[in-house]
């Protein structure tokens, strides 16, 4: 017994190990890819300050952010499902089944799209008018609005790393930033307008998703069965549970991102277009800075997802510890960034009638950092089969969040609303934190139970 036990902790640490590996292999390229994009945001970004000035910048500032609430209120993350329903299919050689898998998530996102085009127009027809957008303004919000719904890449996204290829992925991803600074450039030369800047965007957008397709159906090939074999309804029936994961996923990336946006329109609601730029490019740099956060989940949901099936419980615990320590140390040294570097890069890149902005970023930096020293806790609730808890809390913290902004904004302003997402942010770490390790608990003791029995 004791040799066994010996040998299956030795596994256990392999299998932590080459998953930590992995995490860090598929994270670099991810960074790679988003070290390019952060340094044309920052050419881009200059571009389209100086171009429009403060109070043209809040109303593209609005637009963007409404587009991205839409999308987040009915994107479904698919990838997800590609990912935790697709890889035993690819493990059995079941190509059509995963097929299936594939087919359910692409009619998820294209009844994403329509839903989201609905919702866009009401958006604008009645509150189009407090965004201070003309008639013509809101009709370029609305084509933007639908641009963006039907570039929703999730699937294709899914495939790619369903096989591990987050290299491509990475340059998939590269296209936004490439294509908003070649479009920004034609923009300025062209167009020097907000109608202009949306059309370089919306271009960005539509590159990137067929960058998208093209590299999946490439690298899938013929791993991912026939396109014509079955229903795609059908992967309701094949994969239980599919649904309530589709929705807990969908409802916990919509609470999670809706706060960053919504808090945008809210404070260009209170104090303007200019109010609202300024929040907008604070938080756009401090999201920008932090950015590591979003491509280590990315990375650390596959890889806990495969150790939990494929490992025992001391190698879930050991990868899940490797990770957080990761997390800590990277955001450490983006406070450090921020607090050196924050004021004078706010002035390189937008110039002095930014620099009010500062503070902002400083708060909403902070706020992101605490984000991602607890970046493993969600994707280890969602491996473990316990979704429901982690939407659960987030819906916690994203009330709260909007409760204070909505207490804060009108007695201090746009401070009072960078300084509710730290409050939100601390309360949602500490709750995640403490589910996380009981999720680890109750799968040891189950593990032990099992090995009891046998």
């Amino acid at each position: 017994m004791k040799g066994r036990a010996r040998v299956k902790r030795k596994s256990g640490s392999g299998g932590a190990s080459d998953g930590f590996a992995r995490i860090l292999a598929n994270t670099g390229w991810l960074l790679g890819g988003k070290g390019v994009g952060a340094v044309l945001s920052l050419a881009y970004l200059a571009i389209v300050t100086r171009t429009l000035g403060v109070a043209d910048f809040g109303r593209f500032a609005l637009v963007l952010s409404a587009a991205n609430v839409i999308k987040t209120l009915v994107s479904f993350d698919s990838w997800q499902i590609v990912v935790r329903y697709g890889q035993p299919h690819l493990a059995a050689g079941k190509g059509d089944a995963l097929n299936r898998v594939l087919r359910f998530c692409i009619l998820i996102d294209l009844g994403s799209a329509l839903a989201g085009g609905v919702i866009a127009g009401a958006i604008i027809i009645l509150f189009g008018n407090l965004m201070e957008l003309s008639a013509d303004m809101g009709w370029q919000a609305w084509l933007f609005c639908m641009v963006m719904m039907m570039t929703i890449r999730s699937s294709p996204m899914g495939i790619l790393r369903l096989f591990d290829r987050f290299d491509a992925s990475a340059l998939a991803e590269t296209m936004i930033p490439v294509g908003r600074m070649i479009g920004a450039g034609i923009a300025l030369a062209l167009m020097p307008t907000i109608t202009g800047f949306l059309i370089a965007w919306a271009a960005a957008e539509l590159l990137c998703a067929a960058v998208y397709w093209i590299l999946a159906l490439r690298e899938g090939g013929e791993r991912i069965g026939r396109w014509n074999a079955g229903r795609a309804l059908d992967a309701r029936h094949e994969n239980p549970g599919i649904v309530g994961f589709l929705t807990a996923t969908n409802l916990q990336t919509t609470l999670s991102s809706v706060g960053q946006q919504v808090a945008v329109l809210i404070v260009g609601l209170f104090v303007g277009p200019a109010g609202a730029g300024l929040y907008r490019l604070a938080n756009q740099l401090a999201n920008s800075l932090t950015k590591i956060s979003s491509l280590l989940s990315r990375s650390i949901f596959v890889e806990l997802t495969r150790t939990h099936s494929s490992h025992g419980a001391d190698a879930l615990r050991t990868l899940f510890r490797r990770t957080n320590r990761l997390a800590l140390i990277a955001g450490a040294v983006i406070i450090a960034l921020i607090l050196t570097i924050g004021h004078p890069l706010l002035g390189l890149i937008a110039g002095k009638a930014f620099l009010p902005a500062y503070p902002l970023l400083l708060l909403l930096g902070v706020s992101a950092c605490i984000d991602l020293v607890g970046v493993s806790y969600r994707p280890l609730l969602m491996a473990t089969d316990r979704a429901s808890l982690s939407l659960r809390i987030t819906f916690i913290a994203t009330a709260l969040l909007l409760g204070l902004q909505a207490a804060l904004l009108p007695i201090y302003g746009t401070m009072g609303a960078a300084a509710a997402n730290i409050i939100a942010a601390t309360v949602g770490f500490l709750m995640m934190g403490l589910a996380s390790r009981r999720a680890l608990d109750v799968h040891a003791a189950a593990e032990q139970t099992r090995e009891g029995g046998a």
